[in-house]
């Protein structure tokens, strides 16, 4: 049986916009990530912060997470108090993310955090973050640029998944002040800068769960987002395959029964 194109959620966040003559509270998400996602073959959903209680029925929905990026993560919640260059949290969508990241670790569904997505994962596996590198490196090689993302070079560990999808380095768009410090339990390292910051995360024994410190949706190298898509078909695939499954054993007990009888 083919299959269509998986759903992927994408996790949006609730800002005021304007339209028309309304200025009101919108759930709302870059439209990079929607046009990468479909470029890589997957249907996007933009999903709105919702409380913890609708995350389960929303992950069974879904055939693939992308956490995406945005402004940074409470510190409250790795344990430190705000540097002066650390953004005011949006309490509701850190909440939101952080059990979204769970449920989807339980389900293993297959997951890519980008930037503060990548935060959350960290955060989530009890890990925590640098909350301004230029204190820790001592330059400014990781201030972003207001308005343009910077292009640098990753090295990549070749065994990884991301190794996998992208090959030992590449070139990447980004702009983050943040990285992640003590990193969480299960995951491991598979990219970084010269300078030694974390590029890239992969959650052990998942079937698919990266996070990338750049924004792949920005930049025109669709690979991370198709390897993404790519997991995300073949787990919808099996449990298609799995719930098929659970369906036959009983029509073929009704049948034997059936035989029996006549």
């Amino acid at each position: 049986m083919g299959m269509g194109r998986p759903i992927i959620g994408i996790t949006g966040e609730l800002e005021a916009a304007r339209w028309g003559n309304w200025i009101r509270e919108a759930v709302i998400s870059p439209v990079s990530y929607t046009r990468a996602v479909e470029r890589a073959g997957g249907a996007p959903v933009v999903l709105p912060p919702v409380p913890a209680s609708s995350v389960p029925d929303l992950i069974a929905g879904l055939a693939g997470l992308v956490l995406a990026g945005g402004k940074d993560v409470d510190p409250s919640l790795y344990d430190e108090i705000p540097h002066e260059q650390t953004d005011l949290p949006d309490h509701r969508r850190d909440r939101f993310e952080l059990v979204m990241a769970r449920a989807a670790i339980d389900a293993d569904l297959p997951f890519l955090a980008i930037g503060r997505g990548m935060h959350i994962l960290n955060v989530a596996r009890g890990g925590t973050l640098t909350q301004h590198l230029p204190d820790r490196i001592g330059d400014e090689s990781h201030k972003p640029d207001p308005v343009k993302m910077a292009v640098h070079d990753v090295q990549i560990s070749a065994a990884s998944k991301l190794g996998r999808a992208l090959g030992a380095a590449a070139q990447v768009p980004a702009a983050h002040h943040q990285a992640i410090s003590m990193i969480g339990s299960g995951l491991l390292t598979v990219g970084w800068t010269a300078d030694q910051v974390v590029e890239a995360v992969e959650l052990q024994g998942h079937r698919f769960g990266l996070g990338v410190q750049w924004h792949p949706e920005e930049g025109d190298d669709p690979r991370v987002l198709e390897a993404l898509v790519a997991a995300a078909k073949s787990a919808a695939q099996a449990r298609a395959q799995a719930q098929a499954q659970e369906v036959t054993p009983s029509r073929s007990k009704r049948s034997k029964r059936h035989a029996a009888r006549s």
